[in-house]
Order: structure tokens, then sequence, then C-alpha cells
């Protein structure tokens, strides 16, 4: 082995004096936090091999026999470890410099030796250490912001829930005044808005990457099922399938899901998906039935909804009552209470803040809502069956075989514009949505149809409906679904669905009851579903007007308090039905 020529330990020192370093025995190291970095050796050639070895020895000691692998590992990679589980460190910037150092300090007087380099040649191998040193802080301390990100996006969701703390702690941090809060909440705001916009999963297929428009289109094509399993992938698409636009057309094949055939949406502010859940509960027959009120005598109510309030005729009154926010029960207390017939109250509709009633006295009552202004008068020598209001025009048939036309004006009121002799008993009666017609049901007793059409303006016969009534098919409920189509429903136990622009002499549908009962009334969606109320049993039918087959009976009443069903009203959570002594309730929202 060759010794350095004498001097050269001093020229060396001189020269990394001047170049600006460090010449001496290594820095003595640290204590952390998680572990203790083992003792080195003094980085001069003749003791590095007695410091690898007490690195050995140390780390074996402290890692324990099961892990002696890795404790080798560790220790020939820097010495560091935890003392309480001896799992190898993550090497720090500080670590990567020394042992950046270290290398340069070993590496300068063993090749100068052995290759005899000068000792220039040595400090610039120092300097290279220097810079790679450098280099290691650089990269540490991007790996470092990196995982500070990631952090930050796993927790902003968190952050976003709790902005008060969040905003809290930044100001605490940053020693921000307290007045500079609205401006933070702002900001806070808006990196909330890019997060939610970028919250998309970063993993996965390409098609997750798409533009939301694209997204919307493919997923237009899925039914609900599909949806349904797609949005528990994560939570973006959670949120992403819960949009109104891909409910929508399933919604319009569903039933009574709150829109009509030609695309109306009746709840514009409740969220489609919602609707079509419980549009399921329609489909399958599942409710829970349960009793609203009751009477202590038998009564033929008849009633209307309205918001969150309920309408119904109790002998010669009308109540009006206030949903609880389940929808199936009801308070107690009466909002108001509406009298003046001196008999049972036959019929009545809601319209422009009034309520027109017809009762069993001849009168036609008028009454307002909101107050307690009303009026009655005298309109038919008998009982007034049915009445409809519409524009301003009010129309009543009595059981004298009269029809007659009414303003609604107040300074008009009782001053009849038309009387139309029918000829027949009139059971039901329903003006146009374009205000220009009205439809009579009469007991069919003669030789004409029961149904038919007149001007409203003139009071003159527009035309009659079927031709293939037998004797006695009264009808006993009619209502318009659109300016051109109408249902009705009587004693011949049929219900039948007339479009007046494909013919006047047949209808185009009908559905016939199972066990060949009355039908009383009722009640469309405007869509798919058709709900019917019998004569026997209480038994309330749904009906999918794209089938011909009955869905679902619910029969309400038992054998010895067989009962009608006299009126039925839903909405797209409950389905209520008025017989003879009880109010029953329909729940398809909780079953």
């Amino acid at each position: 082995m060759v010794s350095p020529p004498p001097g050269a330990g001093a020229a060396a020192a001189a020269a990394a004096a001047r170049a600006g370093l460090r010449v001496g025995p290594a820095p003595r190291p640290l204590m952390g936090s998680r572990g203790r970095l083992g003792s080195s050796g003094n980085g001069g050639p003749g003791e590095g091999e007695s410091g690898e070895a007490r690195k050995l020895q140390e780390g074996r000691f402290a890692r324990g026999k099961r892990r002696k692998g890795k404790g080798k590992a560790g220790a020939g990679q820097g010495g560091r470890g935890s003392g309480a589980e001896g799992k190898p460190e993550p090497q720090t910037a500080k670590e990567a410099a020394g042992l950046g150092i270290e290398a340069g300090a070993k590496a300068g007087p063993a090749e100068e030796g052995e290759g005899g380099g000068s000792v220039e040649e040595g400090a610039r191998r120092i300097i290279r250490g220097d810079e790679g040193r450098s280099e290691a802080g650089k990269e540490a301390k991007g790996r470092d912001d990196g995982k500070k990100e990631e952090w930050r996006v796993r927790t902003g969701r968190r952050e976003d829930a709790r902005p008060g703390r969040a905003q809290g702690r930044a100001g605490q941090a940053w020693g921000r005044p307290a007045g500079a809060g609205a401006a933070m909440a702002a900001e806070a705001e808006e990196e909330a808005a890019a997060r939610e916009s970028a919250g998309r999963p970063a993993a996965g297929p390409a098609l997750w990457r798409l533009p939301e428009e694209l997204l919307l289109l493919i997923c237009s094509y899925l039914d609900k099922r599909a949806l349904g399993r797609l949005a528990q992938v994560c939570r973006w698409l959670r949120r992403f399938t819960s949009c109104d636009l891909l409910w929508r057309r399933i919604a319009r094949a569903s039933l009574n899901s709150g829109f009509t055939r030609l695309g109306t949406d009746l709840m514009a502010g409740v969220p489609v998906k919602g609707r079509v859940k419980v549009s399921q509960n329609w489909r399958l027959g599942r409710c829970r039935q349960g009793i609203l009120m009751k009477w202590r005598c038998s009564q033929m109510p008849w009633m209307q909804l309205e918001g969150d309030s309920l309408y119904i005729s109790q002998a010669n009154f009308i109540l009006a009552y206030q949903f609880r926010p389940d929808g199936a029960s009801l308070n107690r207390q009466p909002l108001g209470v509406f009298a003046g017939h001196d008999e049972d109250v036959c019929h009545f509709v809601l319209a422009n803040s009034h309520i027109v009633s017809a009762g069993g006295d001849g009168k036609i009552g008028v009454h307002k809502i909101h107050s307690t202004f009303t009026v009655k008068y005298s309109a038919h020598e008998q009982e007034v069956n049915c009445v409809d209001c519409k524009g301003g025009i009010i129309v009543s048939g009595s059981r004298d075989r009269t029809a007659k036309v009414w303003p609604l004006a107040s300074g008009r009121l009782g001053q009849c514009l038309h009387t139309i002799q029918t000829e027949d008993r009139v059971w039901s009666i329903a003006i146009s949505p374009l205000l220009s017609s009205f439809v009579t049901g009469t007991a069919c007793c003669g030789h004409f149809s029961p149904l038919r059409i007149w001007d409203l303006n003139s009071g003159q016969l527009m035309t009659h409906l079927g031709s293939d009534f037998p004797p006695g098919a009264g009808v006993l409920d009619v209502m318009y679904e659109s300016p051109s189509t109408l249902l009705s429903c009587g004693y011949d136990t049929y219900v039948r669905y007339w479009d007046l622009r494909a013919s006047v002499r047949k209808c185009v549908m009908e559905w016939e009851e199972p066990h060949d009962s009355t039908l009383y009334c009722l009640q469309t969606d405007g869509n798919h579903l058709l709900a019917t109320g019998s004569s026997y049993y209480g038994v309330v039918r749904l009906w999918d007007r794209r089938q011909r087959a009955c869905l679902h009976a619910f029969p309400l009443t038992s054998t010895p308090l067989s009962s009608p069903v006299y009126c039925l009203r839903f909405t797209t959570k409950h389905l209520y039905a008025a017989l003879s002594y009880n109010l029953h309730v329909l729940d398809f929202q909780n079953p």
C-alpha cells in the first residue's frame, strides 16, 4: 500500500478551507421522534469497517430475531429504524445529505491513495457530494409536497363539511385577522366548487373522464336497475346518477310518478329518482293501510285535495283538515268549517279560492276558502247531484233532469245563463279544459246515450258518445283528461276511455270490473295509472292502462260493514278513499 506524500494532509485541508467546506469528523447523528440513527464511523478510510459493524449490531438488537433480514437491509442502507417496531424508516433529506458527505469524504482519500489522484480532485469529489446532497433534499421536498397534496384532497370533503373549524385553524396557523372571515368563506366556497368539479375518480376506465354531456347521453340508455348499480360504485357516480335528466324518461314510463302523458311535470320540486322509487311500490302493490277518520253514522262523503289540505263533506258541512308531515295522518282540529246547506252535501269542487258545493236541498253554495263569505241560492227543483267550476263558470246537474250554467262572478251569483233539458237524471258533469263545452253523464233510462257533450256558450247539443249502452248503464263519474280525451264509469261495471279525435261512437279502450260491481268513482294520474272505487266491500282497484287486467285490489271493509267507495283521491305517495263510515289511507311511501 502506498502512503500519501508528506504534507498532503495539510494541502488537502487548505484546499477544503478555500472551497468553504468543513473538514473534520462527521457530526454526531441527532435523535429522531420515530427512531434513532445508528452510530456511524468517523468517515475516514481506517474506521469505515468498524462503523458498519456497529451499525449491523445495533440494527439486529433493535429489530429482533424475527426481522433479522430487514434489520440488515435497514442498517446497510442507513442504520435508521424504529426502536418499538423495528421497521425501516424512509430516508429524510438530512440523512441523504449526510450520507452523500460521508461517501464523498471516503471516496476522496481512498481513490487518491490507490490511483495517485491530486488533492484538487478530492475536493471536486467533495463538492459533487454537496451537489448530490442538495438534489436529494429537493427530491425529498417534492415527495413531502406530493404527500401534503394527497392528504389535502383526501381530507377536502371533511373540511368542507366543517368550514367553521377549517377557517379557525387557518386563522390560527397564519395569523389572519378576524375581519377576513367573509373572504375566507368565499375562498373556501371556490375551493369546494373546484374540488366538486374535479371529484371524479382518478382510477378506473377512461369512460368516466368524458365530458358530463356525453356521460349523460350514454347513461340515458340505462334502465333503473343499471343506474342503481352504477350509483354503488363511488360517491361521485352516486351524485351523477341522481340527476333528474337520467330519471325523467324512466319516470314517464312509471306509474304515478308525477308526469302526465304529454310530459308535463306536476311535481317539479321533488327529485325524480325518489318518485321512481315510490312508483315501484304502486306497481307491486306494496302499501300500509290505515284509517284517518271515523263517523258515527252512515254517510255519502265527497272529498278534494289541495296542497297539504284535505276537504271532506260530512252531512251538510264541509270540513278542511291539514295533513301532518308524513301525509298519512291529519291534525285533529279542522282548519275551517263551511256550512249553508239544509241537507247533505252531494258534491263539491275547489276553484279560484272558492268551494262550490251542491246539496240535497236543491241549492248551490259558494264559499270563500280564506274568509267567512258564503252565498247559497236555489238552483234546481230537486237535489243537485253534481257540480263543476272552471274559468269563472259553474255547471250543475240535478235529479230534476236538467243541467244549468251559472256565472261565478260575485255580482251575478244566482243568475242562470242556460238551462238544458237532458230528459234524464244527471249523475255526473265535467267542463272541458278549453272551456268551450261540457259533458253530462245521465242514468241511461231513455233511448239515447248517457254521455252527451253540450256547447258551453249556447247550451246546444254538440254530440253524444257511444251507441251500445244497455238500459240502466248510468254514468256515475266522468272526467276530462285532456281537451280531446275523457274517462267514464258507472253502473255497467266498465271504465271507458274516449278519444274525440278518433271516434265518438266507440271508446278506444275499456276495462271491466272483475266482480261485476258498480264503479262509483275513478281517478287518474294523467299518464298510466287508473284507480277505481267499487260498490261492494270498499274495493279499490289499481289499473295499468297499458294492460287489460286489474293490477291490484285492496278491500277496505269486511262483510258486515260492506260499503261503496264514494270518492277517492291520490298523490304520488298516498291514496285516500272515503267510505260510509271511515276515511281510509293507503301509504305507498312507507309500506
